[in-house]
C-alpha cells in the first residue's frame, strides 16, 4: 500500500492505496464519492469524468497516485458554483436528464468547455462532449442545453 495526499473537491485526504488502484475507485470507495460513476471501465463511456486541474478526465485510466498534487474535483464539489447551477437547470430544462447515469461526466465536460470557451459553437460542444456516451438523449438536448447555459451565462456575466 502506498501512502498519498489528494485534494479532491478542495478537502485534502491522507489515504493509503494500492500502487494499481484508479482514482475512480480511491474517489466512490474511499471517499464515498457516488457522483463519480463505474461504467465502462476502460476510458470510452466518461460516466466517471471528473475535472483534474480544470480539465475533464477519465478517471478510470488515471492512478490514484498520478493525482496528486493536482487539483480534483467532481459534480459534488461544484454545488455552490451559480455557473454549474445554470447547466443544471438547463439540462432539466431542455430535457437533457433522463436516467441520469451519464449527467455528472456530460455537466463536467460542459463546464470545462465554457470555462475556456464562454461562447462555443454546436460543433465544439459537440467535440467537448464526445468522451461521453449517452444512451437516453440522442445529445441534441444536451447540446441545446450547454448551448442555452452559455448565452445565458454571458449574458448575466455569471
Amino acid at each position: 500500500m502506498l501512502k498519498i495526499e489528494l485534494n479532491v473537491n478542495n478537502e485534502t485526504h491522507e489515504l493509503h492505496v494500492a500502487p494499481y488502484s484508479v482514482l475512480r475507485d480511491v474517489l466512490r470507495d474511499k471517499l464515498g464519492l457516488l457522483d463519480v460513476k463505474s461504467g465502462c471501465g476502460e476510458g470510452e463511456c466518461g460516466a466517471c469524468t471528473v475535472l483534474v486541474d480544470g480539465k475533464p478526465i477519465t478517471s478510470c485510466l488515471m492512478l490514484a497516485v498520478q493525482a496528486q498534487n493536482k487539483k480534483i474535483i467532481t459534480l459534488k464539489g461544484l454545488a455552490q458554483d451559480p455557473r454549474m447551477r445554470k447547466l443544471q437547470e438547463k439540462f432539466i430544462e431542455h430535457g437533457a436528464v433522463q436516467c441520469g447515469y451519464c449527467t455528472p461526466g456530460m455537466l463536467l465536460a460542459a463546464k470545462a468547455l465554457l470555462d475556456c470557451q464562454p461562447d462555443p459553437t454546436e460543433e465544439e460542444v459537440r467535440l467537448a462532449l464526445s468522451g461521453n456516451i449517452c444512451r437516453c438523449t440522442g445529445y441534441q438536448q444536451i447540446v441545446e442545453a450547454i448551448m442555452d447555459s452559455a448565452k445565458e451565462l454571458r449574458e448575466a456575466c455569471i
